[in-house]
């Protein structure tokens, strides 16, 4: 029964549309106070502060998964211990970063 219910949360997981992480994304920066701005332009994209308020820049001519990419390295090195994120977000971001590495 256990291992059913491990695969079933895996498959959902994959099933995961890309557009709907960068919904949970947005919903977490929101949370933290965190701006996310989508730009145009010749850059990879992270996090800055200005006026002690932070942004994280995403180049929307990227292609989506390089877009996530860039949250999961910046959500990464904040501490979210103390911050509900959502399980599948939590879980997709753990594993993009071990990916990454």
């Amino acid at each position: 029964m256990k291992i059913q219910k491990i695969k079933n949360y895996y498959k959902s997981m994959s099933k995961t549309k890309p557009d709907k992480l960068l919904v949970l994304f947005e919903d977490l920066a929101e949370k933290m106070n965190i701006n996310i701005v989508q730009g145009k332009g010749d850059f990879q994209g992270g996090m800055c502060s200005v006026n002690d308020e932070s942004y994280i820049v995403l180049n929307k001519l990227k292609p989506v998964d390089q877009r996530l990419a860039v949250l999961v390295r910046e959500f990464s090195r904040l501490n979210l211990k103390n911050i509900f994120v959502q399980p599948i977000l939590r879980e997709y971001i753990s594993n993009t970063q071990q990916e990454l590495l």
